[in-house]
């Protein structure tokens, strides 16, 4: 007979040995601010254009191409987010959770980098900053720090072992009730 899978296992979103820090980053801050991304991109198409960059924003309408560009995007921050939110919870493997957070940092450089035509002041003059600069620079910074630190071994470790705590007491014979 084939056993059910351990549920509670795979719904744990606790793994063994990594820093509250990185959980609370990587399991729900991280994935949130991902969702209401996605949901800015996809629902305030307008707002988020203007945001990124005004001058350059449509003030009569967005094209249809824009459209589909800024769904696309929205739907790459939701994998995003589904990618932590998900993914890491199921599994308290390091390698599962180094592998995926590699892959993160090496988007977050992607990230940063899709913002360089608005000048490199853009990467640290934050008196300029606006709602969208703070997420797309601030809050990537933070993100990539969390993973360089998370990558190079600060606050994990491997999986705990169990310890059989033994008992000091001496057995005794049980006492058996004859018949």
């Amino acid at each position: 007979m084939v056993g059910l899978p351990n549920i509670r296992a795979w719904l744990d979103p606790h793994p063994a040995q990594i820093s509250t820090i990185y959980k609370v980053f990587f399991l729900y801050i991280e994935p949130v601010c991902a969702a209401v991304g996605a949901y800015a991109a996809f629902f305030d198409q307008q707002g988020y254009l203007d945001l990124t960059h005004a001058k350059s924003s449509p003030q009569y309408g967005i094209a249809t191409s824009t459209h589909i560009v800024l769904a696309q995007l929205a739907n790459l921050y939701f994998l995003f987010a589904l990618n932590e939110a998900l993914v890491l919870r199921a599994t308290s493997d390091l390698k599962v959770w180094r592998a995926l957070i590699a892959c993160l940092l090496i988007a977050d450089l992607g990230h940063l980098y899709s913002v360089k035509a608005l000048g490199l002041q853009i990467y640290w003059d934050v008196y300029q900053w606006n709602a969208i600069d703070w997420g797309n620079i601030a809050f990537v910074y933070a993100g990539a720090t969390m993973r360089l630190l998370f990558l190079s071994g600060i606050a994990v470790g491997p999986p705990k072992k169990k310890t059989v705590r033994r008992s000091t007491r001496p057995k005794t014979p049980s006492k058996r009730i004859k018949g």
